[in-house]
């Protein structure tokens, strides 16, 4: 049989069709347009996403037998807020978790109700471009368009709900809305009637491979797909990335390079860091896990090579980088504000420490650096919680330069571990499905079996000791210029 993941990313929808054995035989990618309405607002419109799936999985599976196909499941850009009428239409375009509009709300949630409460409510703090500040938002500046809203969802459970008509949602995915009581998985009483809307607003709660339904006939006819075809819940981007790595289980990490850039810690029990710097989420094994997450990683390397240098050959920009651990310039990574652990929406990046000599080697050398400090920023949260994490894996799509993943290996002196497969979000999707469909007895199963090591990048001693003088530095950059942001 054949399984289906959906990886409903920002920049595009990007396909996989697994095999039982955990054989990939096709990834196909739609991409669609990203909306800047405001400076600083990022919206998309559900329907485009709709569209692009269903032309994406018409491709996919173009050559199968497509009555082999058993279940569909879901990897989603996390907090975006997609909202629907009576009639089931779209009533704005989704705000999306890069979002940074909703200030004022966050601000009021974090100091008005209190960090305290909301921790107590959630396991979380407010974030700008968490779901609940946008729900806020929206009843404050388009009192009219809140009015006619009769369902609150995710970006990924638009789609379950065009696919299969269900009205659901996962577990790990509105951990990030700072709706639900993280701890027990279920909706918070006390952030609904914060928020003002009501449970029936709110999707059906499901672990992450639980099978939500089945295709409407009208999809599977179009399709060509049975109507037996079992949709799963799926879970939030980064927790698939986690399943799709194997990062299941206690106490396992995973970085993502992507877009945005995470350290995820996967953990049977359930905890909270006592400042919040980190998201204290469900995960999609069924356990928990700690998650620190930066709005640019990727895509600081993406702004800086095609915006600024107007290329897009990122390996011949990287290729003349060699003295690693010297380079006298820094770069602060913030180019859409901040989450983990700074939580400032109106941070920004910057470009520290240039002189006459510094080259345009030094400032590539310098972004890359950047992610990987403040992804160190995180891991040294999860370090002070007394967590020991001694290897990590690794993935999205910069962890394909060999450069950055040895950066990332020496500046958190951490084992980096390469897999065979880096699919993420979407490869995680499709395991999810197979376990709702049976084919396994659980996630972390699945997990294991799957996540295929094949290069181990170690980190050298004396890189690390160079990076830890950096690091140090970094470390007082952005406390010395919060003010000016």
């Amino acid at each position: 049989m054949y399984y289906i993941g959906i990886d409903l990313g920002t920049s595009a929808v990007k396909l996989l069709l697994m095999e039982e054995s955990g054989k990939i035989c096709n990834i196909v990618s739609r991409e669609y347009p990203l909306f800047f309405p405001h400076p600083g607002w990022s919206e998309q419109k559900p329907e485009d996403w709709f569209a692009q799936s269903m032309e994406g999985m018409k491709e996919l599976t173009k050559d199968i037998d497509r009555s082999q196909v058993a279940g569909i499941g879901f990897g989603g850009q996390m907090h975006g807020l997609v909202t629907l009428d009576k009639d089931d239409n779209v009533i704005r375009p989704a705000i999306l978790w890069n979002d940074g509009r909703t200030g004022e709300e966050t601000e009021y949630l974090n100091t008005v109700i209190g960090k305290e409460k909301l921790s107590e409510y959630t396991a979380n703090i407010a974030f700008a471009g968490f779901t609940a500040p946008k729900i806020l938002w929206m009843q404050k500046n388009e009192p009219e368009n809140f009015k006619k809203v009769v369902k609150i969802m995710l970006p990924k459970d638009y789609l379950a709900y065009r696919l299969s008509g269900s009205f659901c949602t996962d577990v790990s995915d509105a951990s990030g809305m700072l709706l639900l009581d993280v701890k027990n998985r279920c909706w918070s009483k006390e952030m609904l009637d914060i928020c003002k809307i009501t449970e029936e607003q709110l999707p059906k709660l499901y672990e992450s491979w639980e099978v939500v339904g089945t295709l409407k006939p009208e999809i599977a006819k179009e399709l060509g797909f049975s109507e037996n075809v079992k949709v799963v819940a799926g879970a939030g981007d980064n927790a698939a990335a986690a399943v799709g790595t194997g990062t299941v289980g206690d106490g396992q990490c995973n970085i993502s390079l992507g877009t945005s850039g995470t350290v995820f810690i996967s953990s049977k029990n359930f905890g909270v860091d006592e400042n919040n710097a980190l998201h204290s989420f469900c995960h999609a094994d069924g356990s928990y896990h700690l998650m620190g997450c930066m709005l640019s990683a990727a895509s600081c390397n993406k702004w800086w090579a095609e915006e600024i240098l107007q290329t897009k050959d990122f390996n011949a920009e990287q290729a003349p980088i060699q003295k690693l651990g010297e380079n006298n310039v820094f770069f602060l990574p913030y180019l859409m504000g901040e989450r983990s652990p700074h939580n400032n929406p109106d941070a920004r990046g910057v470009f520290f420490g240039m002189s006459m000599d510094s080259t345009r080697a030094d400032m590539t050398q310098a972004v890359l650096e950047g992610v990987a400090f403040g992804l160190r920023d995180s891991l040294e949260v999860a370090r002070s919680l007394g967590i020991k994490i001694e290897r990590t894996k690794i993935c999205g799509g910069g962890a394909k330069s060999p450069l950055w993943k040895k950066i990332i290996a020496n500046v958190m002196n951490l084992k980096v571990d390469v897999l065979e497969n880096e699919e993420g979000p979407s490869m995680g999707g499709a395991m999810l499905a197979a376990v709702g469909c049976g084919a396994y007895p659980d996630v972390e199963t699945i997990g294991k079996k799957f996540a295929k090591v094949v290069d181990t990048v170690e980190p050298d001693p004396e890189l690390v000791a160079k990076y830890e003088e950096r690091y140090q530095k970094f470390r007082t950059l952005y406390p010395a210029m919060k003010s000016l942001f």
